[in-house]
């Protein structure tokens, strides 16, 4: 591994950033250092932003060593890949949920970017949960909006192809963002999470859910609290795959899809001409972790659904 110091101005948004493999060519074109401030060299850079507030906010942005469309030009990809952003579980931060996840070495296999944030004392405002992010009225929201915007204004990631997904506390944050947010995100994926927000989205989102039915913290069926000063129950995860599918005027999730994990039952409403779908996956037994299964099937269920429209 190599350190390398971005040197850049005061008044841009980025720091230094620390990145595991020296830059590479994509087909036919050099990769410049940087766009707009974002290191472009394969590896996972450690990024601070500016976010209009005491402080800033951090995120881990992996770039793979071939971006999906091929050559870079003027500075940019000729098509600019995909952005996944994950989203780590209440207490963790963002080099675990890259470590529990996977998503680097399925970055590097399809070319898509992934940004790893980091939450407010390792929470999220996500409506109703949790802790200090909630306690402190945090604007998670902002945050991750404003991520995305960097991003996709650099011209290094398409607009239409922005996905979030996350785990626990940060699965109702990805629920959080569909909801208030819809313009900026195709489709979500979400894993041992509940729905706790106010939520009216102004255009349908395509999700993809995970659940365990032996979920302890998060019960598959509803209950126990949605954090440490709110000891109203999480609602049943039917009620979120209802919703989601309701609001884009879907069918019961039957179509059966398969699922890498021998536990998993995963039923979609979509039939493939559908730009939006929502699929759920039951797992049997499955506890409150990361089934080893999510992150390659998260990927296929995103790369089939961009957000159509403009």
């Amino acid at each position: 591994m190599r350190r390398i110091l971005l040197v850049v101005l005061a008044a841009t948004l980025v720091l230094a950033g620390c990145t595991e493999e020296p830059g590479t060519k994509d087909r036919g074109g050099k990769r410049p250092a940087e766009v707009d401030g974002i290191p472009t060299s394969a590896g996972t850079h450690k990024q601070k932003m500016d976010v209009g507030t005491f402080g800033h906010r951090e995120f881990l942005l992996h770039v793979p060593s071939k971006v999906s469309g091929g050559k870079w030009e003027g500075g940019e990809p000729a098509d600019p890949p995909a952005l996944v952003i994950a989203l780590h579980g209440g207490l963790a931060n963002m080099g675990e949920m890259r470590d529990l996840t996977g998503f680097d070495k399925l970055s590097d296999e399809h070319g898509f970017l992934v940004a790893y944030p980091d939450g407010f004392m390792t929470t999220w405002n996500a409506g109703d949960c949790c802790g200090a992010a909630k306690v402190g009225d945090i604007d998670d929201v902002g945050f991750l909006t404003k991520l995305i915007d960097k991003v996709t204004r650099a011209g290094l990631a398409d607009p239409k192809r922005v996905y979030v997904t996350g785990f626990s506390n940060g699965a109702g944050m990805a629920y959080r963002m569909a909801c208030e947010k819809p313009g900026k995100v195709a489709a979500i994926g979400v894993v041992e999470g509940a729905l706790v927000t106010p939520c009216d989205p102004d255009r349908p989102v395509s999700a993809m859910i995970f659940h365990g039915t032996a979920d302890g913290n998060v019960p598959f069926n509803g209950g126990g609290d949605r954090d440490f000063n709110d000891k109203r129950p999480f609602p049943p995860v039917s009620e979120a795959v209802e919703f989601w599918r309701k609001r884009a005027g879907l069918p019961e999730p039957r179509r059966r899809v398969e699922a890498r994990g021998a536990a998993t039952d995963c039923r979609s409403t979509g039939e493939g001409e559908r730009d939006v779908a929502v699929t759920f996956c039951k797992i049997q037994g499955g506890r409150h972790q990361w089934p080893a299964e999510a992150a390659p099937m998260l990927w296929d269920f995103f790369a089939a659904h961009p957000r159509g429209g403009t």
